[in-house]
């Protein structure tokens, strides 16, 4: 295949502008920020299906305390009730002493009643304060995730950037190239990852490999306009005075 030399040395500037495209797709695909936010989601996740369980916790618990308390009031209203009947002296001697005996039991029911709402209420207040530290803590990782989230993006526009750039440079330069010589950097560039690159100093820019004699040779007695490509990794090795030859 034949080129115009200084159309070959035109693919070192397309190289360079793939390379670096192919930089930032990397780089798309590998920032530390998507790990970041990755592992924020994953803490807010945690933390909210904590404070979901808690506040679960708490309102489980509150039902109770209401259940308790209706049952202390209504235990204090059989009291109040017997304590009525005993005032108003118009009970039996048998009904005195089961109302007396009543009451005792109503007495013991309600003290126990009354350490069982209170042991609720301590725990209640307890969870409560579990409650509102959960919330600090759901507020404190999302504001985190909100953070990661605002540094990858940020990343993200100046690849988008740098990437808009870059394909404009490459739509600019592509038209110079013959149709052949294009079709050979793209077919090499898809299979090894670079189409063209610098023979400098007898050695193959695109996979670092320097050149035996015979190659050398071969290569130095090519015409300018000759094509050649690397042997080992098939890249089109662009002739310059840094090549040594």
């Amino acid at each position: 295949m034949k080129a115009n030399p200084t159309v070959q040395r035109r693919l070192l500037e397309l190289a360079d502008v793939d390379a670096e495209l192919a930089r930032v797709e990397h780089r798309r695909r590998t920032l530390p920020e998507l790990a970041e936010v990755a592992e924020a989601e994953k803490t807010v996740r945690a933390k909210r299906d904590a404070q979901v369980a808690g506040d679960t916790t708490l309102a489980d618990l509150d039902r109770e305390v209401r259940r308790q308390e209706k049952e202390v009031d209504a235990v204090r209203a059989r009291e109040d009730r017997d304590r009525g009947l005993l005032a108003g002296g118009t009970v039996s001697a048998k009904q005195l002493t089961d109302l007396e005996h009543e009451l005792a039991t109503l007495e013991r029911r309600q003290s126990t009643l009354e350490e069982d709402l209170l042991e609720l209420m301590e725990r209640r207040e307890a969870l409560e304060m579990d409650s509102k530290h959960a919330a600090v803590e759901v507020a404190k990782v999302e504001e985190g995730l909100a953070d990661a989230n605002r540094r990858r993006d940020q990343v993200l526009a100046d690849l988008d950037t740098t990437q808009a750039r870059r394909e404009a440079d490459r739509v600019k330069l592509v038209p110079e190239f013959p149709e052949a010589l294009l079709s050979l950097y793209e077919r090499v560039r898809r299979n090894k990852g670079i189409g063209a690159a610098l023979l400098r100093a007898r050695r193959c820019g695109a996979c670092r490999i320097e050149l035996d004699r015979s190659a050398i040779s071969r290569i130095a007695g090519a015409a300018a306009d000759e094509v050649l490509t690397c042997e080992e990794c098939g890249a089109i090795m662009v002739r310059t005075p840094e090549s040594g030859l």
